[in-house]
């Protein structure tokens, strides 16, 4: 089975599903539709067994986000980009994936957090152990993407990106400067 948006027939395997996602590399922002196995929760995809080494982005656009001179969009009908050069992505608005935790887990709270990534700020919280705090989490986690919930993006070289937000977001921990707020 196969869809086109844009022009450009997406590949599709009868168990397979697409997703649009925004990708933040160190340089850029894309986003484009992938195509994963329909189990696979699009919005941990990378934290998982299953990542791939590069993401393919179908009926992708990016810019350039070093400079506010050339923000506007290029488009590619296929986009490969090494999983290693992804600082941070979330599924495009509007669409959401159910929460991946229990709110009524005892013993955890959410921090208001600022994460750094590039020329990005994203303002939102982590989950943390009621007795952790920012500076113990990031010590003993050595998770690759660390999860930002209830998230809003802004860059400070294009304002004119306006805020993002998303409910959930993943940033890769070594590439993220951390900040309480």
């Amino acid at each position: 089975m196969t869809s086109a948006t844009q022009g450009v027939v997406i590949p599709k395997g009868q168990d397979e599903k697409s997703e649009k996602i925004m990708v933040y590399t160190s340089t850029s922002l894309y986003w484009g539709e992938v195509v994963v196995k329909e189990v696979i929760r699009v919005s941990t995809w990378l934290r998982t067994n299953a990542a791939p080494d590069r993401i393919t982005l179908y009926n992708a656009s990016g810019i350039i986000t070093t400079t506010p001179v050339n923000a506007k969009p290029l488009h590619y009908g296929e986009l490969n980009i090494p999983a290693s050069q992804i600082h941070a992505y979330h599924l495009m608005p509007p669409a959401r994936d159910p929460i991946d935790f229990d709110p009524t887990e005892p013993n955890r709270r959410m921090e208001s957090v600022i994460a750094l990534v590039s020329t990005f700020m994203f303002k939102g919280s982590l989950r943390l152990s009621a007795n952790a705090d920012l500076k113990k989490y990031l010590e003993v986690t050595r998770e690759s993407f660390t999860a930002i919930y209830d998230a809003e993006i802004t860059s400070g070289v294009i304002p004119s990106l306006g805020p993002i937000s998303v409910p959930f977001v993943l940033v890769r921990q070594d590439t993220t400067s951390f900040a309480k707020r």
